[in-house]
Formats: C-alpha cells, structure tokens, sequence
C-alpha cells in the first residue's frame, strides 16, 4: 500500500506540473532529460555551461577585473580577523579538524566547509567587500572563499581559480538580474548556494552531470530566509553567504562522490521556482564568455563599511556637515534615497535606534547621524560607544528618509541626497550619485592596492602587504594558489589557537 502511495503522488505530482511522468522503479536515478520544451533542466545547461568554459575565454580587462575585487575581498578578510564573530567562527573551524584547507591568516587548515565558512566569515564582517545590483542586490564576493578553499584542495592553477571565481560571478548576478527573492520572502544567498556549487565543482573537476547533482544537492536542503535582513539585525546577517559558501562546497563532495540529488530542482513541482522564486528566465546562452561581457564588470566596491545604497549618503552627510560647523543649530534632516535605499536601510523603526552593529550598517538616520558627526564611516562607528552616543541620538530624532523617485530611476547608480535646514531658516543640500568603485567607475588597481592598505594596515606590516598584493596580481601566472595563501599567515597579530 505504502509503495502505491508513493507511485501515485509522484504522478499527480507529475500532472500538477504539466508532465507526463510514469510510475519509477524503486532506486531509479532521478530525472534528467529533456523538459517539453525540449531543452534540458537549468541545472544541467548551468553545469555545461560551467564546464565548458575555457581559460580561453578570459579576457586582459576581465581578469584584472577579477583581481581587483579578489584583492579588495581578501583585505575585507584579513581587516575582520581579531573581530569576535570572526574569531569565535574561526576557532570552531580549526577545533573541528581537517587539513584540506587553509584558514586566511592562520597557516592552519580545516576541512572544506569549515574553511568557506571562516574565510567567507571575515570577508563579509564588515560589510565592504563588493555588491551587484539586479532586480535583488547580493554580494559576489560570497563565492571567494567557497572556491579558494576548491582551488587549494584540487591544487588548480592560479588562472583555473580566476576562470571559476569570474564564473560564480556570472552566475549569481544573472539570477540576481531574473528575479527578488526577497519578494517571496527569501534570502539572496540561495543563488550563491547555486553559484558556489557550480564553481566549486568545476575546481574540483566535476563532470556535467555531477556539477547538476550539486546543484540539486545544494539548494534542496539549505534554502535561506529572508528574516536575516528584517527587524534587528544579527550576527547571521553577515554569515548566510558564507554559509551558502559551507554548503556549496559540501554538495560538491558529495556529488564527486556519487549522491544525487532531487531533480529537476528549479522546474519541478515542488522545485525552487514553485516553492522559493517564481518563473525565472535563465539563459546560459547569454552568459559571459566566447566573445560575452563577463557581469564582473558591473559589480561595485565599496568604499565604506556601510549597505550598499547608503554609500553616497556618507559623503553627502559629510559635506553638509563641514558647511553647517555648529551641528546643534540644524533643526531638521531630510534624507532623499532610491527606493531600495529606503526600503532596505530608513523604512523601518529600529533603524532610527539600532541596538546592534548589523542594524546600523543597515541604517540610513544611523550612517548619516555618524557621518555628520565624524565626517566618515569606518569599522569603529558601530561600536558600542558609537552606538550610545548621545550626539548621534541628538542628530537621529531630527532625520527623515523618504524615496525619491529620480533618484530611484537612476540606477544601477545608488544616488543619495541630504538636506539640513537651520535655526536661522538656511538650507544645505548635498546628493552624491557615485563613487569609485561603481558601476560605470570601476576601481582600478591602484584604488585597489589603497584601499587594501587602509583595511589592512592595522594587521599587517606593509612588507607583507605588499606580497600580499603581488601574489594577487602574478595569479593568472601563478602554479597553485598556496603562495597566495601562505602570503596571508598573519604574524602581527596572535592567530586563534
């Protein structure tokens, strides 16, 4: 009885979703072929995509690219690595054991999971590493660690990891530009889950149909909620990507190892369009490469540790203040910001009192209050003292934020402006529109090597950021990645027992 159960819910199942499925035979493998359409499931033309890529297909411009926003992720990491979260995940990876990857900054290695997750950890902490605007924005630069913990365990060249990190780039932005997930309610780092597997594999020297199992491994089980950005903020607001990484790459070892998993994952009935997305349009055909303009090109990097659409508010918010002096004479602030900009950092009350850090790097009143107030925004302005400042608390009852519909059209730039009015009836308005780093203003490698040196400077000695620097920009020459790994062990500071 229990067999014919499980025999006619797969073929109403089957019906549900316009397929003529037949009753399987116990232990069968899971579908693979061709949908009506006649085109074969995303996650396998994902996974032909991946594997046929070809180092070939690597432009000069595209893999400078690359090791600009490598660089910037590595000093975001390397600037984390005495935080507490940081640390404290640090600690649980080596305490686990394993010796298939490095963890940055210790010499030390853990297994594959353990080391993409503490490494995604520190290059996430602060929140200045790199971000992509589509119809949901997410960060890139999650899938860095996933695929040097790949890289250093197959012993790939230097240019194979390059060609793998530019691919699960390419990935997650395109799904980024097909559809929000947050509209339905879930977190963006599923689409690096798919991403991270897809890179991690091609590393690793999946075949086609085992770079499709660790897709479907990868996002049956570890599909990520939205709740991670709503209300206060948590400690986990910067650690669902590296988790997306930790799983990524555990589905890869399992799908070398033979595990399949449930299929078709996206187009099923009960598959991610169904259940997490809606229909998206994904066509590999498209993607970067043979000829195509790789979407690395229309990443940003940050430049302070702030979300991504208050970047220009701190700038602006800067320059109002030093023409305003006496910041107790303004009576009130009114901050005009892109739809996602209000949506995502000044439409919600706990962003006007952020008890946590992730709040307030989330936190338009917050960010402006402080830059208003120190004329910038670094790490320290999240500090508890920060945080408790009756100056800033002060500034924050007078501030507004509202969407601007101007400013919303004009994106992908992430406009801001800031408008103080005084005691005496005087008003001062600044907008900044972009910033180096930008899409259209890409940071090129001296921005780069600057903006390393100001993350890393408290860590490193400047004899090692400089090899640091040098080992990124000889990759596409380099062997391995381990001279780029052993370049990081950090010797100023104590690592983590």
């Amino acid at each position: 009885m229990m067999r014919d159960n499980i025999v006619n819910r797969r073929v109403l199942l089957g019906l549900f979703a316009g397929l003529a499925v037949a009753p399987a035979s116990a232990g069968a493998a899971p579908a693979t072929g061709k949908s009506a359409t006649g085109e074969a499931p995303l996650a396998q033309r994902l996974a032909d995509y991946v594997f046929s890529a070809s180092l070939a297909d690597l432009d000069a411009a595209t893999v400078e690219r690359a090791k600009v926003h490598l660089l910037d992720s590595l000093g975001c990491g390397i600037a984390a690595f005495e935080e507490p979260t940081v640390r404290a995940v640090r600690e649980l990876a080596l305490a686990n054991g394993g010796n298939a990857a490095t963890i940055i900054g210790t010499g030390r290695q853990a297994s594959l999971e353990w080391a993409a997750f503490a490494n995604g950890a520190g290059i996430r902490a602060d929140d200045i590493n790199d971000f992509y605007v589509g119809r949901q924005n997410a960060h890139p630069s999650d899938n860095i660690a996933c695929c040097l913990a790949a890289a250093q365990a197959a012993n790939a060249s230097g240019a194979e990891f390059l060609l793998a990190m530019l691919l699960a780039y390419e990935i997650e932005c395109r799904f980024l530009d097909a559809g929000a997930l947050d509209d339905h309610g879930w977190d963006h780092p599923n689409y690096a889950l798919i991403s991270g597997a897809l890179a991690a594999g091609r590393l690793m020297k999946l075949s086609p149909p085992q770079l499709a199992e660790a897709v479907n491994l990868a996002l049956s089980g570890h599909v990520a909620m939205d709740q991670t950005r709503l209300g206060t903020l948590s400690n986990w607001k910067g650690l669902a990507g590296p988790e997306a990484a930790r799983n990524a790459i555990f589905a890869v070892q399992l799908a070398r190892a033979g595990i399949t998993g449930p299929s078709p994952i996206f187009e099923g009935a009960a598959g991610f369009f169904k259940q997490v997305s809606g229909p998206l349009k994904i066509d590999t055909k498209t993607f970067g490469g043979r000829g195509r303009r790789f979407r690395i090109h229309d990443c940003f990097i940050k430049s302070y540790p702030a979300q991504a659409q208050t970047q220009t508010a701190i700038p602006a918010a800067a320059k109002v203040a030093g023409a305003v002096g006496d910041l107790s004479r303004i009576r009130s602030i009114e901050v005009k910001s892109t739809h996602m900009g209000w949506l995502m950092a000044g439409s919600t009350p706990e962003r006007w009192a952020p008890r946590t850090s992730e709040t307030a790097d989330h936190s338009l009143p917050y960010i402006v209050a402080r830059a208003m107030l120190d004329r910038t925004i670094t790490p320290a302005s999240y500090s508890p003292g920060a945080l408790r400042d009756p100056k800033a608390a002060a500034l924050l009852r007078l501030i507004t934020v509202h969407e601007d519909s101007a400013l919303t059209a004009m994106a992908p730039r992430q406009p801001n402006s800031v408008t103080a009015t005084l005691d005496d009836g005087r008003v001062i308005t600044e907008r900044v529109d972009d910033l180096p780093g930008f899409s259209g203003r890409p940071m090129q490698r001296e921005d780069a090597e600057a903006k390393f040196q100001r993350n890393a400077k408290s860590i490193l000695k400047a004899g090692q950021i400089e090899r640091i620097s040098e080992s990124v920009w000889s990759l596409d020459r380099a062997a391995s990645v381990s001279d780029l790994i052993k370049s990081m062990i950090i010797t100023t500071s104590q690592p983590s027992p």
